[in-house]
């Protein structure tokens, strides 16, 4: 009888080691998951050094777990699919890692981790059409916020180029905001919809600011998730926001804080071509043009005939925000030449000879040339003044988005003149 006992320890406790292997494998699998998502070495090469490494080792752990302990569908599921995911951590597509992963979905259909693995391993061999039916087929078995996270950045990735682009688009947010339902304190579900709400504004035309808050207002949701505090791409795509908004300071420390995070990431450089442009309007602005001069290119501006649904202002007249009904007439004294396409600065004069930087948005650039005279319709204005690494920075601006906003030398602009603005969400998975 004790025989019998000591032998039924002897197979439990086997059975045991057996599941702590497991156990200790899934741990290692998901440890280099967090490696991944969250070391970003100044060489990319030691990143993927550190990552075959450890891959080796997880793998090795795996091949511990004795063949009779995965005799079982379920336990050979898990196998299998654990094996796909550590085979599949690198950037490159495995075909191991694939083959791996089919077995384990068709063992246990009800695997939701398999599936998500699998979907984005099809996905780096770039089969879309795929990686959406595996997303899919996924979630028929029952919903999962993290696939339908990578869903909607699916969505997102087979939007670009595509001619229903915006129904595409719309679908991403609903698979986002339907992830965030499933746990609203989940960080990358918000991280997620923000990148969904930045890439909407571009493909309905980019100027609808608001879906431009609604993108800033997920990212800070996001940012409450400790786990997210180490995503390098969270802060850089905030800080694309913010510089669209022209909330400048904010902008900044993002792109700061993502350089911290990532130094591969090209953030430095978004701090330095920042500043290196207000240097250049700080420079205009307090550089001596003459008063005669000043005087003769806006001697003509006040005799300017506007729309009689208009009121005529200057510069010191306009509110924060949007003056509605309200035109300012001034000269372009200087394009202001700086290292991103987007927007276009100029240095403009109005009557009083005060001068403010004007943004412009949506329009090609020989649009407006140095000389020209420009009426701003319904000018959105803003008040900038910050201080950067000790530096104050105060300028007044105002903001055009589209054609209908501005008049050059008293003629609207030819819709020829019209550009998309594309920027795609950063995403480094």
């Amino acid at each position: 009888m004790t025989g019998m006992m000591s032998g039924e320890n002897r197979f439990s406790e086997e059975g045991k080691d057996a599941s702590d292997v497991m156990e200790k494998a899934t741990e290692a699998a998901n440890d280099l998951y967090t490696i991944r998502d969250t070391y970003f070495p100044s060489d990319p090469n030691e990143k993927i050094s550190k990552l075959q490494t450890q891959s080796q080792i997880a793998l090795n752990l795996l091949d511990s777990v004795p063949p009779e302990q995965r005799k079982l569908p379920t336990q050979r599921a898990t196998y299998e699919y654990l094996r796909g995911k550590i085979l599949d951590v690198l950037p490159e597509y495995s075909k191991k890692a694939e083959d791996h992963l089919s077995k384990a979905v068709k063992l246990n259909p009800s695997l939701g981790d398999a599936w998500l693995c699998l979907g984005n391993c099809i996905w780096k061999k770039g089969d879309l059409p795929a990686t959406r039916n595996c997303f899919t087929l996924a979630l028929s078995k029952g919903p999962n916020k993290r696939i339908l996270s990578q869903l909607s950045m699916l969505e997102r990735r087979m939007a670009q180029g595509a001619d229903n682009q915006e129904e595409i688009v719309a679908e991403s947010i609903k698979h986002a905001k339907e992830a965030i339902a499933l746990d609203v304190k989940d960080g990358n579900s918000w991280y997620n919809l923000g990148n969904a709400c930045l890439t909407c504004f571009f493909v309905t035309g980019a100027w609808d600011h608001s879906k431009l808050h609604q993108s800033l207002k997920a990212y800070q949701n996001a940012e409450k998730d400790e786990s997210m505090k180490s995503n390098p791409d969270l802060y850089f795509n905030s800080a694309t926001v913010n510089t669209y908004l022209e909330n400048y300071e904010r902008a900044l420390s993002g792109f700061e804080a993502a350089a911290s995070k990532d130094p591969c990431l090209n953030a430095t450089e978004e701090v330095q071509k920042m500043v290196n442009l207000f240097d250049k309007i700080d420079t205009l602005l307090k550089g001596q043009i003459k008063a005669k001069r000043l005087a003769s290119l806006t001697s003509s501006l006040a005799e300017v005939e506007l729309n009689p649904s208009h009121k005529r202002a200057t510069i010191d007249n306009l509110l924060e925000g949007l003056n509605k009904t309200i035109a300012v007439v001034g000269k372009v004294i200087f394009f202001i030449k700086h290292d991103n396409i987007t927007p276009l600065y100029y240095l403009v004069c109005d009557s009083n000879q005060l001068c403010f930087v004007l943004t412009v948005y949506g329009i090609k650039k020989d649009a407006i040339k140095e000389g020209d005279q420009v009426t701003l319709l319904d000018p959105y204005f803003h008040n900038n003044d910050f201080s950067w690494n000790e530096k104050r920075y105060e300028f007044r601006s105002v903001r055009v988005d589209f054609l209908e906003q501005v008049h050059v030398n008293g003629k609207p602009v030819p819709p020829q003149y019209s550009v998309r603005s594309s920027i795609y969400a950063q995403h480094k998975h």
